[in-house]
């Protein structure tokens, strides 16, 4: 199977850790043609990240931004502050987490845990449209 890359643009989201695994699958059907293979999935900001978390529980995303708003506090003597008090935050937060996944593919879908899902990390007030790089490549399933 050929090279597949394609972008996609989230819709704006406020602070916080959000779930975008349904986002990422429907940008990709070719991936149930995949029988063993690999997503990248890379985000074209400095201000915002992805991961792959806990996907269940609606208090893990909550904690995460209260865990790293405590690690990169906006009230902190930072240089960088022509862009506004949560811009310099937002970069030291991207920069822990990082702007890229890679995840496996297993028999069409991504081999994620039981309660994995890929997360948009906004680290802005409001970041605006965020715009992710998927690359998928895999050998196609056989006909058997």
């Amino acid at each position: 199977m050929p090279w597949i890359q394609r972008t996609i643009q989230l819709s704006a989201h406020s602070q916080g850790f959000h779930l975008v695994t349904r986002e990422v699958l429907a940008a990709l059907p070719e991936l149930a043609q995949i029988d063993v293979g690999l997503l990248h999935v890379f985000i074209q900001h400095t201000s915002a990240s992805v991961t792959i978390n806990e996907n269940a529980d609606p208090d893990v995303p909550a904690d995460l931004e209260r865990s790293f708003s405590h690690l990169a506090p906006e009230h902190f003597p930072y240089r960088h502050t022509i862009e506004g008090p949560d811009d310099m935050p937002a970069h030291v937060k991207a920069a822990m987490i990082g702007s890229s996944v890679t995840i496996p593919i297993a028999k069409g879908s991504l081999a994620l845990g039981t309660w994995q899902g890929i997360y948009l990390c906004e680290h802005r007030r409001q970041g605006g449209r965020r715009r992710l790089v998927l690359t998928l490549w895999g050998e196609a399933k056989s006909d058997d």
